[in-house]
């Protein structure tokens, strides 16, 4: 375990297992932890450098009471990679971590990055009024502006633990594997309301379907069929970034927001194909 200051003065803990090879930095998403990457340490690390991430506010790393919105963020990842040294760097954003690295490639290019994956994220999460049902179905969004406000108004209020329960049982499909989701539960108690709820709304505020297109490196999508992501809005984010590649698991390999939980030797396998190509 390694630690950094942020350029606004935050501790952030981060995990570099020192391999060989192009440095892959994963990021996790929303309520979570770099914990939800232990299968892919232990998968991937023996044939690459893998680094992973407590986002601020989430895991071991600082909870500042300031700097809950992606583009703060992306900068603190843009802090990491300077501080680690990291010229160039395949780059892994799975929910949230997704929108993390759009926002990194909307500041700062794509010059850093070899290679980029793509996991179970939309490209709005929001159905905005504004947009077609067309575009929200296509887009992934997941509840409209009003759910978004009650879901954050529950997670602030007196019983939020048993909101954010309730949050990520909906992540999955089915009847799931009763460790994974205790697992899951556990680590979501990290985030406290102060930064949970105004990242959450920053985060489901954006939409990145303007900067798919400007995305000029080698990229993998992936979808998982038992996901509350709908695998369409993948579809489309793979149709939107220029010879992306697609590949959704099916329900029986994964069923759930967590295909790297559920089943890592399946999400290891098709992360390192795409990463070991030149």
């Amino acid at each position: 375990m390694g630690e950094l200051t942020t350029s606004d003065g935050v501790r952030l803990v981060y995990r570099d297992t020192g391999g060989d090879g192009s440095p892959l930095v994963m990021l996790h998403g929303w309520g979570q932890t770099q914990e939800m990457f232990r299968h892919q340490l232990a998968g991937l690390a023996p044939t690459r450098r893998v680094v992973t991430l407590d986002l601020r506010g989430h895991g071991v790393s600082d909870a500042p009471h300031h700097g809950y919105r992606i583009a703060r963020l992306a900068a603190d990842v843009a802090d990491l990679v300077d501080h680690l040294g990291l010229d160039r760097f395949d780059a892994l954003g799975w929910s949230m971590g997704a929108s993390v690295w759009w926002s990194f490639i909307d500041q700062y290019g794509t010059g850093r990055i070899r290679r980029f994956v793509v996991v179970d994220q939309p490209a709005a999460v929001a159905a905005v009024p504004w947009m077609t049902v067309e575009e929200q179905q296509a887009s992934g969004a997941i509840f409209d502006v009003a759910t978004l406000l009650t879901l954050g108004a529950a997670l602030a209020g007196p019983d939020g633990e048993r909101a954010r329960y309730d949050f990520v049982r909906g992540m999955f499909s089915g009847d799931p594997d009763p460790e994974i989701l205790s697992f899951v539960a556990e680590q979501i108690k990290a985030t406290p309301a102060h930064a949970a709820v105004p990242l959450l709304f920053d985060h489901c505020a954006q939409d990145w379907r303007d900067v798919l297109p400007r995305i000029d490196v080698p990229t993998l999508v992936l979808g998982c069929d038992g996901s509350h992501v709908h695998p369409r809005s993948q579809q489309f984010i793979a149709r939107q970034i220029p010879d992306a590649q697609l590949y959704v698991f099916p329900s029986t390999v994964a069923n759930s927001h967590f295909p790297f939980l559920e089943n890592p030797k399946a999400f290891n396998s098709a992360v390192n194909a795409f990463l070991s190509k030149e």
